[in-house]
């Protein structure tokens, strides 16, 4: 028989029984629909820590004074500044730096006229906006000549811009910032989080020799709180972080048996564990979906079995008319995949419009994949063959003469 046949045929033996059909389609829509959605859940976080990642770098490290131990007790870090503006630059001359830049940071009042908000500031120099690939939306960054000059200008984040100035334009307008005034030279163009977790958008960055001097007080003249340094490539980062290490143990002249009074914190191994972690939970998630789809299986073998008493004498007289074992097999296994395949396909259809649904709120994103597709496409095409060959075999089994004699 023409597969075409086999296939018209199918479809009217579905279409006998409409209502059986549909409640035997359910347990695989189930399946599918759940094996679709689990992974778009790992795809969705693996989405969210790339788009972190770009944001972060993930050739950049963050080295960041520690906790040291004062009269046997361990201080809060960043009690004890142990990084310097001279840590900084030797960590910029080391061969595996791109680049290196030293923060200071601070929680500062900042306002324009009535309006107010309390904002991270932070103090750097004009590297930091290359290393941590800072882009402008209007206006210029911070320059050498501000740091040089001790000037009090200020660029924005996009949040805090709109925030402060709604519409307006900010270049060149004056904010306060602890009651001291800044001019505004620039806005930022970025988003997501910075490596402290904050917001990008929410910033204040100004000169580092302006932060030390009018807004952060540290415990020495050159004393700062971060170095961001980055290495040539995401590959290099590990080496990069053995080459900090041994240089600030160097200059801080650590002994060989003593605690870092450093810390640095690798940007790339964060995303290495959020895609594991990810991955992993996309695994078992899915592995719950499976077995749905292997409940679903169960049912549409149980059906087929049925099918096939029902239809005894349908078999016995089709091979008595010369229809061959394997056509009656065929018949069944092309009608018990044809099930799991439209049933697959309207799960797909439903996990992605509820990975839709859930999207649009704008609280997290599920990202419903070709992959996904393709995987919850064959693996109800499986199923239907797994489950579907034995009622067919069974089927092909049958003698005529004891089909014809079946009432």
């Amino acid at each position: 028989m023409k597969f075409t046949q086999l296939l018209a045929e199918s479809a009217g033996a579905m279409l006998a029984n409409p209502l059986r059909t549909l409640l035997t389609m359910l347990g695989i829509i189930i399946g599918i629909a759940s094996v679709v959605l689990m992974l778009a859940v790992g795809d969705g976080i693996k989405a969210f820590i790339d788009k972190q990642l770009a944001v972060l770098g993930s050739n950049l490290v963050l080295v960041q004074a520690d906790m040291r131990k004062s009269a046997g007790a361990r201080l809060r870090t960043g009690t004890v500044q142990t990084l310097t503006l001279d840590d900084a630059e030797a960590v910029n001359r080391l061969p595996s730096v791109v680049g290196a830049a030293p923060m200071l940071t601070m929680f500062s009042q900042i306002s324009v006229g009535n309006d107010n908000s309390n904002t991270q500031v932070q103090g750097t120099t004009p590297a930091s906006f290359r290393i941590r690939n800072l882009r402008m939306a209007k206006g210029s960054p911070i320059t050498e000549v501000d740091v040089a000059s001790v000037a009090r200008v200020a660029v924005l984040g996009k949040k805090t811009a709109e925030q402060l100035f709604y519409k307006a334009d900010p270049i060149g307008q004056t904010i306060r910032i602890d009651n001291q005034s800044f001019q505004v030279t620039g806005v930022l163009d970025n988003e997501g989080q910075s490596f402290d977790a904050g917001d990008i958008g929410e910033i204040v960055i100004v000169p580092i020799s302006t932060a030390r001097v009018s807004l952060i007080r540290t415990a020495s003249p050159r004393s700062v709180q971060y170095v961001v340094a980055q290495s040539k490539s995401a590959e290099s980062v590990n080496d990069m972080v053995v080459d900090i290490k041994e240089l600030l143990r160097d200059r801080h002249r650590i002994r060989a048996d003593d605690e870092d009074d450093f810390r640095v914190v690798n940007f790339g191994e964060f995303a290495k564990s959020g895609a594991a972690i990810a991955t992993g939970l996309s695994v078992a998630l899915g592995f719950i979906g499976a077995i749905s789809l292997v409940v679903g299986g169960i049912g549409i073998m149980n059906i087929m079995l049925v099918s096939v008493t029902e239809r005894t004498r349908e078999i016995g007289i089709r091979m008595a008319i010369g229809a061959r074992p394997s056509d009656v097999l065929w018949q069944f296994l092309i009608e018990a995949v044809a099930i799991c395949v439209v049933s697959g396909l309207i799960g797909i259809a439903l996990s992605a419009a509820l990975a839709a649904a859930v999207s649009s709120s704008g609280k997290f994103e599920l990202v419903v994949g070709v992959k996904a597709i393709l995987i919850a496409t064959l693996f109800s095409g499986a199923v239907g063959v797994f489950f579907g060959f034995y009622p067919a075999r069974r089927a092909s089994k049958l003698q005529p003469v004891e089909c014809l004699r079946y009432e």
